[in-house]
């Protein structure tokens, strides 16, 4: 063990130390004074936001304009008390730095190192005079704003040694005045650190809540679609057996049929029968994340119709839904799949409104029309407070996916007492309508 510690030890203290000066290589010297500007307000901040419309141009510059004010009345208070040539270089080795952080923040720390440094030496006082002090502790902070924290310990670490140095070896100034300015820079680097540190972990926060509400928002889309593929296997599969079960009856209602005929009779049963086959395959890989997915009814149970929708309306009332149900129109068969979209449509609007809105009526209205169907489904205002539901909350997107299929339309609204509505237009073609 001491043996492994010995090899080991001096080793990975060199690798820290290693590590520790090429961080500070890369924040501090590489591209020190590259290009940065300062960036403007952006639309979401508060100021840009509580602003007037035609001020919001101006308020976006706010802090730029903050740091020129700042840096002129500091000027203005130099001059006015050292007014000579003393107090001129006083404010451009104070103000330069300052200024310089719109642009280059890390070269403007190096500026205002280098001004402490020349305005000692030239001087032969303190480098940490009034003006001095308030332009180094400004820059610092606002570098250590527009950076990472790791910079502000870097800044304040060589900030020290260079007030420990100046003070001890040189003999400018005292150790108090580079006590001061450790004390209050390191409070206020630290505040400053944090809070960077803090805003930067909400933005991520945000942006991973987004990032999964989108990733859930397509997972109940594709969910929805699944869901709406099963469903439809029933129709498809009953066509397609319709359609083997007439060519193979057809030959023997005809007599001396053909052979040509028997053949092609006898072709397009066999082409039936095998997408019958691919049909389940298709079926049974969709079905296979998801047994459960027709929840206690069995997977060969036909689909519903709106010729159901009485049990479906007799079904909500006993939960205590009030509902009226109105049909205008011819009524007619429709294509299976419009029905039964239709159906879930209605199914999952009343569903909702039981969630959502208790104790609200609700009213259903069908309407046939010769190029399709209308559904209208609106609910009143809840006359208490809903439970919290545990469903996903995407059921309208649902119903979306379902009227997209056939090429629908769907509006879904508040209405002006409270209430919701759900309306969805299901185009059917003449020629369908017929058959």
């Amino acid at each position: 063990m001491t043996d492994t510690y010995e090899t080991n030890g001096p080793r990975s203290e060199m690798r820290v130390a290693r590590s520790a000066l090429e961080s500070l290589r890369d924040d501090l010297f590489t591209d020190a004074f590259a290009l940065r500007p300062m960036p403007p307000l952006g639309d979401g901040h508060l100021l840009v936001r509580r602003a007037p419309g035609r001020l919001r141009r101006y308020v976006r510059w706010l802090p730029h304009a903050a740091i020129a004010g700042f840096t002129a009345l500091m000027a203005l208070a130099v001059l006015d008390r050292l007014p000579d040539i003393a107090g001129l270089v006083t404010v451009a080795l104070a103000g330069i730095p300052l200024l310089t952080t719109l642009f280059r923040p890390v070269g403007a720390w190096w500026l205002s190192m280098g001004a402490a440094f020349v305005g000692s030496v030239a001087f032969g006082a303190s480098p940490w005079t009034a003006p001095g002090f308030l332009s180094h502790i400004a820059v610092m902070a606002l570098v250590t704003i527009r950076t990472r924290p790791r910079v502000a310990a870097e800044m304040w670490l060589l900030t020290t040694a260079f007030g420990i140095l100046m003070t001890g070896v040189r003999g400018y100034g005292t150790d108090a005045e580079v006590f001061e300015m450790a004390v209050l820079s390191g409070m206020l680097l630290f505040v400053l650190g944090a809070w960077r540190s803090l805003r930067d972990s909400k933005r991520q926060v945000a942006v991973q809540a987004a990032v999964t509400e989108v990733e859930r928002s397509r997972r109940t889309v594709l969910e929805e679609r699944t869901t709406i593929a099963r469903e439809l296997h029933d129709v498809v599969a009953h066509h397609m057996s319709v359609v083997a079960i007439q060519a193979e009856a057809a030959p023997y209602r005809v007599q001396d049929t053909p052979p040509e005929l028997a053949a092609a009779f006898s072709t397009i049963r066999e082409n039936a029968v095998a997408a019958l086959t691919e049909l389940r395959r298709v079926l049974g890989v969709v079905r296979s994340e998801n047994p459960d997915a027709f929840g206690p009814a069995a997977p060969e149970a036909p689909q519903p119709t709106l010729a159901d929708l009485g049990g479906l309306l007799g079904n909500v009332r006993d939960a205590g839904l009030a509902v009226e149900h109105v049909t205008t129109g011819a009524v007619r068969p429709l294509p299976q799949g419009v029905e039964l979209s239709a159906y879930r449509i209605v199914q999952e609007a009343l569903s909702n409104v039981l969630r959502h809105a208790p104790g609200a009526p609700a009213r259903v209205e069908i309407a046939y029309v010769p190029v399709g169907l209308g559904l209208r489904i609106v609910n009143g205002r809840p006359d208490r407070l809903a439970k919290p539901s545990p469903g996903a909350g995407h059921g309208v997107l649902g119903m979306r996916e379902r009227v997209s299929m056939l090429g629908g339309e769907l509006t879904v609204q508040i209405t002006e007492d409270g209430g919701y509505e759900i309306a969805a237009f299901l185009p059917v073609a003449t020629q369908e309508a017929a058959a």
